[in-house]
């Protein structure tokens, strides 16, 4: 009696934690995924992802190139971001990361367009256990 009690329990659970897994993957909201849609028509498949903001992401590819596009729960869109290859930054970037940040690793590059901020390069530096993120315009001018 016990043990079947136990497997009752145990199984209960098991299902209990699954089932809301698959359930919270599949609530992506109807503004959501309508925005999405028409931001990015043809695109329907995207893996969606819950942010510690309760933003949602949306991550897809475009011709072979990964993105990742955020929207908040209303449905309005954030941003999207494309990790993007250090040599691919403008040169006037380059010129204020040898002149400012000459001691610093680049770690990753993202090109990021932005609901107000306009298009941008997002440039995670690393300097030992140092990390900082430095945007910029393609003029090269730190906009944050």
């Amino acid at each position: 009696m016990t043990i079947r009690i136990n497997t009752i329990l145990i199984l209960s659970c098991f299902l209990l934690t699954f089932g809301s897994c698959a359930e919270s993957q599949g609530q992506v909201p109807d503004a959501v995924q309508r925005n999405f849609e028409q931001k990015y028509p043809g695109e329907n498949d995207p893996d969606w992802h819950t942010d510690k903001n309760g933003n949602f992401e949306a991550n897809f590819k475009i011709d072979g190139k990964k993105y990742r596009a955020d929207y908040k729960p209303n449905g309005s869109w954030i941003e999207t971001e494309r990790s993007i290859d250090e040599d691919d930054l403008p040169k006037a970037i380059l010129d204020v990361l040898e002149e400012k940040y000459d001691d610093w690793d680049i770690n990753e590059v993202e090109e990021v367009q932005h609901h107000s901020k306009g298009m941008f390069y997002d440039v995670e530096l690393k300097d030992g256990k140092d990390k900082k993120d430095v945007e910029f315009k393609a003029d090269g001018q730190i906009i944050n």
